[in-house]
């Protein structure tokens, strides 16, 4: 039985469980589903996700929300072995904490330094938070000391952190003073299975629609 998982590839936290699954070997059944929209206000999502955010995943009648938290899932009852989430708790809390610090800082200083122009009519990038977001990006680049974010080998903490960071990127956010973060996206986007058609196509698509925004915050 197929995984329904609700949302849509220009979201970046969608984009990561997608990423996740095809790395597992796991199908999905995408039903495409719009954030603040009358998608989720349906009584039956609000029943699997009283949020009304995505993405959501029903497993069989398993509700989740919060794509570190469906990775985490995915790995746990489909892995056919540990090499993506380590059992190994002293390597799995790094893993923790990385999938924490991209949902806790990494993600959310994108999001408030980026969302407000291109969903809420911004007119002007904020300074300030644009600072707090470089800020973030050299944290990512002082956890790069081994090569990948949460040790020697790739794990579902890049996935989320890479994703996160790609989008940054495509919207033209500079990330040149990052040397050791460019290196690690360039092996990344070449080692996450499914990186072209799942992550890649996604950015384009959304940098279609928030392309206009972007420009003109930038000329302001």
């Amino acid at each position: 039985m197929l995984i329904d998982l609700y949302g849509n590839g220009a979201s970046a936290p969608c984009r990561s469980v997608l990423l996740t699954a095809k790395t597992l070997g796991v199908a999905i059944n995408m039903i495409q589903t719009k954030p603040m929209s009358p998608d989720v206000e349906k009584p039956d999502f609000i029943k699997m996700n009283p949020q009304k955010t995505v993405p959501t995943l029903n497993d069989n009648g398993l509700y989740l929300n919060e794509s570190r938290a469906i990775m985490q899932y995915l790995c746990n009852k489909y892995a056919k072995n540990d090499k993506y989430y380590s059992k190994v708790p002293n390597e799995r809390a790094i893993v923790d904490c990385r999938l924490n610090f991209d949902i806790g800082t990494l993600y959310p200083r994108f999001a408030e330094t980026y969302y407000p122009v291109i969903f809420f009519g911004q007119p002007k990038f904020d300074d300030d938070k644009l600072k707090r977001l470089d800020d973030a990006v050299e944290f990512v680049e002082s956890y790069l000391e081994h090569g990948y974010i949460a040790g020697s080998t790739l794990s579902i903490a890049d996935i989320a952190v890479v994703v996160t960071l790609s989008t940054m990127e495509a919207f033209g956010h500079n990330l040149e003073k990052f040397p050791k973060v460019l290196d690690y996206m360039a092996r990344c986007k070449k080692e996450i299975a499914g990186y072209e058609e799942i992550n890649q196509k996604g950015l384009d698509f959304f940098v279609g629609l928030a392309g206009p925004a972007l420009e003109k915050a930038r000329q302001a």
